[in-house]
C-alpha cells in the first residue's frame, strides 16, 4: 500500500452525529499513551497530523483520516486514563461504543497493546467489546523497540494469553522509531481494498 493523499475530514465530539461514509473503515483503538498517534502518523507517512502527546488521554474525539479516497483511518478516543474523571471517562467509552455499534463500514479493528506489559483490565474490555460487536480484533504490540528482540515472542504469548484470544487472532509487534511492523499492516490493508473490490 503506497499512502499519497491523506486530509483530516471529520473530527467528532460527544454530541456529534457520526457521518455515514460510503469508504471502508479501519478502526485504531487502545488506551491511552499506547502510541495509537505515532502508530497512525507512522502508517500515513506524517509526523504529526493525528495529534502525539505526552500528557495521555490526548484524543477525545473521534478523528476520520480520507485514505486516497480509498479508505478511512478512524482515531477512536484513548481509554483508561487514570487522572481523567469518572464521567469523562464514560463519555469516552460512550463514543466507542456508539461507533462500534452504529457504523456500517466498519472493515477491521485494530486494538493497540503496550508489547512490554500485560493487559490491563481496560483492555480485556474493550477487546470483548470489539469481539461482542461482531469484529474479530487485530493486534497492534505497539513500543517494541523498548523491549529486546529475545522477549519478542514471550511478550505476544502474554497478551494473548491475558486476552484469551479467539483463534487465528493476528498479533503484528510495531516500532514506530524503526516502523518494524508497517508491510505487514499495509498487507492486511490492501486486503481489505481487495475484498472490497470483489
Amino acid at each position: 500500500m503506497v499512502i499519497k493523499n491523506v486530509n483530516l475530514e471529520t473530527v467528532c465530539g460527544i454530541t456529534s452525529k457520526l457521518p455515514e461514509n460510503k469508504l471502508p473503515e479501519i478502526a485504531f483503538a487502545g488506551k491511552s499513551n499506547v502510541g495509537k498517534s505515532s502508530l497512525i502518523n507512522g502508517l500515513m507517512n506524517r509526523k504529526s497530523l493525528a495529534r502525539t502527546s505526552s500528557q495521555p488521554g490526548k484524543t477525545q474525539t473521534i478523528n476520520y483520516y480520507n485514505i486516497n479516497d480509498q479508505m478511512y483511518f478512524v482515531d477512536l478516543p484513548g481509554y483508561g486514563y487514570a487522572t481523567a474523571n469518572e464521567q469523562v471517562k464514560a463519555q469516552w467509552g460512550k463514543m466507542i461504543e456508539d461507533y462500534l455499534h452504529q457504523s456500517r463500514q466498519i472493515r477491521a479493528v485494530f486494538l493497540l497493546i503496550d508489547i512490554r506489559h500485560a493487559p490491563s483490565e481496560n483492555d480485556r474490555i474493550m477487546y470483548n467489546w470489539i469481539l461482542d460487536r461482531g469484529y474479530k480484533p487485530i493486534i497492534i504490540a505497539t513500543k517494541l523497540d523498548k523491549i529486546k528482540r529475545s522477549q519478542i515472542a514471550k511478550q505476544v504469548k502474554l497478551i494473548t494469553d491475558t486476552l484469551d484470544v479467539v483463534d487465528d487472532t493476528t498479533v503484528i509487534p510495531y516500532s514506530s522509531l524503526s516502523k518494524q511492523g508497517r508491510e505487514e499492516i499495509y498487507e492486511l490493508l490492501d486486503g481489505i481494498l481487495c475484498e472490497e473490490e470483489l
